[in-house]
């Protein structure tokens, strides 16, 4: 397994947690060719290079709701026993430097590609939700004033027909 694995695959096991965004190490360990064990382990003989903004253990609840998100197996049905690190893209970016494989680092590389255009895409939502407010606030105040005109046009359009039996111009009143 040399071939790295591309973005957008990489980008669908992206979640959020604890309003970070995070990749879970089962599925680091599938990128990288390793073992989960593998990755835990290097983690842990190098605890100072992973502070809580880096990597950190979810809650049992945690792990379930990513579990069952990314259609993983389940501790009933004979899955996995553990709790679940995770990593953010500081913390992916420095298990490279632990890992010291060509496979970490090129899947490490292609991982911070994939945390850097959600970045990305993300600031282009918001900047176009931001743009969408800003039009709507400017049309809030028109929507009466729409109102009246088309109203007015209803009116215009509804008024009777003019008597065209009257004769047109100056009538003098003596004849």
């Amino acid at each position: 397994m040399d071939e790295v694995i591309a973005v957008p695959e990489i980008q669908q096991r992206i979640h959020r947690v604890r309003g970070k965004r995070v990749i879970m190490d089962a599925d680091l360990a599938h990128f990288y060719g390793v073992t989960a064990k593998v990755i835990n382990r290097a983690v842990s003989r190098n605890l100072d290079r992973f502070p809580e903004d880096f990597s950190f253990r979810l809650t049992l609840t945690e792990t379930e709701n990513l579990r069952s998100q990314s259609v993983t197996s389940r501790l009933q049905h004979g899955g996995s026993r553990y709790v679940n690190r995770v990593f953010t893209e500081q913390g992916v970016a420095m298990l490279a430097s632990v890992l010291r494989s060509r496979r970490a680092a090129a899947m490490s590389i292609a991982i911070i590609r994939a945390f850097v255009q959600l970045r990305e895409l993300l600031a282009t939502h918001q900047e176009l939700a931001s743009k969408l407010a800003e039009l709507e606030q400017r049309l809030e105040g028109h929507d009466s004033a729409i109102t009246n005109l088309f109203e007015t046009i209803r009116q215009l359009l509804a008024s009777p027909e003019p008597d065209h039996s009257r004769k047109i111009g100056f009538v003098r009143g003596d004849s």
